[in-house]
């Protein structure tokens, strides 16, 4: 009876030990949603953020992959701080003297728990004037499987371009916004955030006080450069790289797009003489998707095309709009006439370029994901008129862009990811020949958050009395059609 005994309490502890051994590897702290970003406007600067589910210090361990033997004891250390956000503990820190021209390995953890995560990598920009990136749109799913769906038209592109420096995401990461679509998001995204620096844009589903009260999110999953331009719902920065200046938009900061970021814009661009100006942002100007006549659009517009008709910009990229738009040269609202084009051999490639156009070229590159609009045949004046190109990828697959620039030359490709084969198809190109950047004088405005106060009424009113006028037009145009 005794010897039973004892063979059973020599079970119970042996199968108490195995449980407490597998209940302590099951909810261990890891490092996850790791992200390298641009920070502080220029190829020295990166921003690194990564979350876990306990308390713990913020470091990072980087070191030259010429340096690089394999473990990161000649590394060069970091440090950072955590903050506590949904459930979790969001680490950030950011470094600013990294060489141009540089492949660096990285690790970010806890030194002292000994945690780190996986090995990871970037490159920087060695300012040569060539340089390429890969830009998707509109992840926005909200399941592990649409999440792993859309994976794949990144590993499409990158396919493609290989090549690529960096990524852009336009915006719209998850649909729900809650810690299982980040999760999904940062796994199935895992093998690019990784690898590349990522140049993440606020789309409103991605933390919008409209958008069932979510804040805070956007600034809390990515480390960027946010003196004075981080707000509730995203943040807007600017970076330099190669001969392009890069301006990233927070279109949620609306109704209308607050003053202090329409003067930090103009005073960003106006300042920079770069050869090429882009402009990067989630709500799209030029829009044949649904939500193009919308009226937080319509302000949007009344507000921010004169803008960058004045700077001189390039190339807007967006999204919001899950469909394929490429516009025409435009200019005050209008296609401009008269663009002169010239052929030419890129990359052994013959390709047509406009030469030194007038205006501004728009383009969404519908969805990376597996929610896809049609195209809206009552979209407002002029976008049918301004459309070089527009169709839905509804039926298609996953949509991706490739931006070559080199010198005075740009080139724009994009492509769809077939949902079944894989097959990747061009759908669209577009190439800019620039023999001069543009002339723009410096402009220096109030940029604070008391201008924006100050200003809201009566911007507030301006912008509600145009969007009625607009809005008003805009139901005469359905109604006699």
């Amino acid at each position: 009876m005794k010897n039973n005994l004892k063979k059973l309490i020599a079970a119970a502890l042996i199968f108490m030990s195995v449980f407490s051994c597998f209940s302590a590897g099951a909810f261990a702290d890891e490092v996850g949603r790791v992200s390298c970003s641009m920070y502080g406007g220029g190829a020295a600067g990166r921003g690194f953020c990564w979350f876990t589910s306990e308390k713990g210090s913020s470091d990072l361990q980087i070191v030259k992959a010429s340096e690089f033997t394999g473990s990161f004891g000649n590394a060069k250390c970091y440090s950072g701080e955590a903050a506590f956000y949904r459930d979790r503990y969001s680490h950030q820190v950011a470094v600013q003297d990294l060489e141009p021209g540089t492949k660096y390995f990285y690790r970010v953890g806890d030194a002292q728990k000994d945690l780190w995560s996986e090995t990871c990598s970037f490159m920087t920009d060695d300012a040569d004037g060539r340089f390429s990136f890969v830009t998707i749109a509109d992840v926005q799913a909200s399941s592990e499987e649409n999440f792993e769906q859309a994976s794949k038209t990144l590993r499409g592109a990158l396919s493609v371009m290989p090549e690529a420096e960096f990524i852009v995401n336009l915006g719209d990461y998850v649909n729900d916004n809650t810690n299982d679509e980040w999760d999904w998001y940062f796994k199935s995204f895992g093998f690019a955030n990784n690898y590349y620096t990522g140049v993440p844009v606020a789309g409103n589903h991605d933390g919008n006080i409209t958008n069932k009260l979510n804040t805070f999110c956007f600034p809390n999953t990515f480390c960027l450069d946010e003196t004075h331009n981080r707000s509730l719902e995203g943040v807007y920065y600017s970076f330099d790289y190669g001969n392009a200046h890069f301006a990233v938009l927070n279109t949620n900061d609306m109704y209308p797009m607050s003053r202090a970021q329409r003067n930090w814009l103009i005073n960003d661009m106006s300042a920079s003489n770069a050869m090429w100006k882009i402009i990067l942002m989630h709500r799209s100007l030029y829009s044949a998707g649904k939500n193009i006549n919308k009226p937080d659009t319509i302000v949007m517009r009344d507000v921010l095309l004169p803008i960058i008709d004045m700077l001189d910009i390039d190339l807007v990229l967006s999204g919001h709009d899950h469909m394929y738009m490429r516009t025409s040269q435009v200019s005050g609202d209008k296609a401009v006439e008269n663009v002169e084009y010239v052929t030419e051999y890129f990359g052994g490639e013959e390709t047509t370029f406009a030469l030194d156009p007038d205006g501004t070229v728009y383009i969404i590159p519908s969805t990376a994901g597996t929610k896809r609009y049609v195209v809206n045949d009552d979209a407002i004046d002029p976008i049918h008129k301004v459309a070089a190109v527009e169709f839905s990828t509804r039926d298609l697959g996953g949509c991706f862009a490739t931006t070559e620039i080199e010198d005075g030359r740009l080139i724009y490709k994009a492509y769809v990811v077939n949902d079944g084969t894989g097959e990747i198809s061009k759908v669209d190109e577009y190439a800019i020949k620039k023999t001069a950047p543009g002339n723009t004088d410096k402009i220096t405005l109030d940029e604070s958050a008391f201008s924006s106060i100050i200003s809201f009424l009566p911007d507030f009113v301006v912008a509600f009395a145009k969007m009625l006028v607009s809005y008003v037009k805009l139901l005469i145009q359905v109604t006699v059609k």
